[in-house]
């Protein structure tokens, strides 16, 4: 295995970097954060015993930081572990002159308004959308679309910072928004797009080189933004080899990956898109990395691969686990995270009785719930399987009923 500077914010207790990789205290020079490493230095000091801590993990110093052990410890590649470094493991390559993910196609994959632009201009469907660099640019994208219209920062992820537009009232509290937001509302931070109406997928697999080298649909039973506004479930069910749907999305996620600037290692991605009727799909948007919430786990169950795990070693000069396409998945998988409600948890008692479920708490009984104010924060989880994908959705949507009426948040 090559020499490999590893940027990395999950936490080693959560995510097992060193069972992921090989060799990985003679290979890998860990750049990581404090709260990545706590209960966990005992991992940190077997298996990466070169590491660097950063306190402030997201700056530019540390990036700095990094290219200095990438030189001193005289590195082969660059990779990274969530979509947050994507782009700044780009820009250390093409310091260090390393081989990857290059600045163009990170910047792509990141950069809502360049991918659009570059996925248009190879004839497949997107939003109608514009930068906006000023008040003005979305007061004019309203003239000329209409409602509703969505508001999001370019380089988000998570259906962090969302707005949907539907009246001029939204247009003021999004403006008056400004001193509150994470994101700052500067030229290049901010995109609108029309709102697309339809059934929502994600396309999740593995590309190489410009290709799609294995992908699978699901469709979402719940959208992402709503999750956070409405503070439903997260959600999705994988479609069966002989909806008609399955080969549209995956043909879609194949342009797509052929339209944007193309990567030499193996790398995840993560691909949303609407379909609304007879339509062709409309593109959401595309990520080079695994799908967050609970898609590489169900994409594993279905296929055996670990999506996240695959990516990350693709990074890292491993070989594939699964090289080719499958027919269909080894079982029709749908999976969920329920809602933290406000006030203290009381779980359901007992398990799960709908066949075919696995159920896990995330939150002990007693704590305090504070609501959605994450993608990710959940309550408890769900895996389901089933022979067909209608099978699978209806034991879905049971497990979630039985938990919405055996849970209480007092």
């Amino acid at each position: 295995m090559p020499k490999v500077l590893l940027l990395s914010r999950q936490p080693l207790a959560a995510r097992p970097l060193h069972d992921w990789l090989d060799h990985t205290a003679d290979d890998i020079v860990l750049v990581t954060m404090p709260k990545a490493v706590t209960g966990a230095q005992d991992v940190l000091a077997e298996h990466f015993p070169q590491h660097l801590i950063v306190d402030d993990y997201h700056s530019w110093s540390a990036e700095r930081a990094a290219e200095q052990a990438a030189r001193s410890h005289g590195v082969d590649l660059v990779a990274s572990s969530s979509e947050n470094d994507v782009l700044r493991a780009a820009r250390l390559r093409a310091r260090l002159g390393l081989p990857g993910q290059g600045v163009a196609s990170a910047t792509a994959y990141r950069d809502k308004v360049v991918m659009k632009q570059l996925v248009a201009a190879a004839g497949i469907a997107v939003p109608a959308f514009a930068p906006l660099d000023s008040p003005a640019d979305l007061l004019d994208f309203v003239e000329a679309e209409g409602y509703p219209v969505v508001v999001k920062p370019r380089f988000g992820a998570g259906a962090a910072g969302v707005s949907v537009l539907r009246g001029p009232q939204d247009v003021t509290d999004f403006l008056a928004g400004e001193r509150t937001s994470d994101v700052p509302y500067l030229p290049g931070q901010w995109m609108a797009e029309s709102f697309v109406s339809g059934d929502f997928f994600h396309i999740d697999g593995i590309m190489r080189d410009g290709r799609v080298v294995h992908a699978w649909p699901a469709q979402y039973t719940s959208g992402c933004a709503e999750r956070i506004h409405d503070e439903l479930h997260l959600g999705s069910v994988m479609l069966a080899a002989d909806d008609e749907r399955t080969a549209v999305l995956v043909r879609m996620a194949a342009e797509v990956v052929a339209a944007l600037p193309a990567a030499p290692h193996p790398l995840a991605f993560h691909l949303e898109a609407w379909i609304d009727g007879a339509d062709a799909p409309v593109l959401c948007e595309i990520a080079s990395r695994a799908g967050g919430a609970l898609i590489a786990q169900a994409y594993e169950r279905a296929f055996g691969v670990q999506l996240a795990r695959e990516g990350l070693r693709g990074q890292c000069g491993a070989e594939l686990i699964l090289t080719e396409q499958p027919a269909a998945p080894a079982a029709l998988v749908g999976w969920a995270m329920l809602p933290p409600g406000h006030g203290e948890f009381v779980p359901p008692a007992g398990t799960c009785p709908v066949p075919g479920t696995r159920f896990e708490l995330l939150m002990e009984a007693g704590s305090e719930g504070k609501g959605v104010t994450h993608l990710l924060d959940s309550a408890a989880s769900l895996f389901v399987e089933g022979p067909t994908a209608d099978s699978a959705r209806r034991r879905l949507m049971a497990a979630i009923d039985w938990w919405n009426e055996n849970t209480a948040w007092k």
